[in-house]
């Protein structure tokens, strides 16, 4: 029989920690709970004391938020998202971590956590991630986001922001188009990257945010429209 995994829950809500305390307790063979922190203070120093092989880590915490405790630590443990967080940021490292659960956390939802545990090709997800969270920028102060993770493949790369020229919604997904004329895609809406991007991206159309700086000229259409 394996030995379960040695697992932390870090999160700032009670209810949250409750939550996946419940989650969790149906799962004994797998997870044993060591210990818990509800700030990123506490986190850091209970992990280096604990040494847990797990975390179920929020992201948006007061003080250190989950990246920076992960950046703080002499060890990569294995680590479970569990955030309320959108999918702008977390595409960023769907790859890198075991999953991501946003809250509110079904049953079905973490039964799928744990198929995917038992799958988990450790090591190098474990160095590709520690190496991701250095490249993040803080998801959490809109104003000092200067890239846009993108995931291409099985690789995540930053596009600059300032090399951005718009982002153009279709019915499922967004397209980001740079100066440059290269083109990506995103699983997320207009609405949501309306609300994380710095404030030289306007909203110029249902389907358009444009990025202010890079405009040249604005024309008058033939119905009175500007383009």
């Amino acid at each position: 029989m394996n030995t379960p995994f040695k697992s932390m829950i870090i999160d700032d809500e009670p209810l949250a920690r409750v939550r996946l305390q419940k989650l969790i307790s149906d799962y004994r063979a797998t997870f044993e709970i060591v210990g818990e922190a509800e700030n990123g203070k506490e986190a850091v120093e209970k992990i280096s004391l604990l040494k847990p092989d797990l975390l179920f880590l929020d992201i948006q915490m007061p003080g250190l938020d989950g990246f920076e405790v992960l950046k703080q630590l002499d060890y990569q443990p294995k680590v479970i998202f569990c955030t309320a967080f959108d999918e702008y940021a977390l595409q960023a490292f769907d790859a890198y971590c075991i999953d991501y659960l946003v809250k509110p956390i079904t049953k079905e939802r973490f039964a799928k956590t744990v198929e995917k545990l038992g799958q988990f090709n450790g090591s190098s997800s474990e160095m590709n991630l520690q190496k991701l969270i250095q490249q993040l920028p803080d998801f959490n102060k809109k104003a000092e986001a200067t890239t846009l993770p993108v995931k291409v493949g099985d690789r995540v790369i930053f596009v600059r922001l300032y090399e951005v020229s718009y982002f153009k919604a279709d019915e499922k997904y967004v397209s980001v188009v740079t100066k440059h004329s290269k083109s990506y895609i995103l699983d997320t809406s207009l609405k949501q990257l309306e609300e994380k991007l710095p404030a030289s991206f306007i909203r110029v159309h249902k389907a358009y945010l444009v990025n202010k700086n890079l405009v040249k000229e604005i024309r008058k259409h033939f119905n009175n429209r500007f383009i």
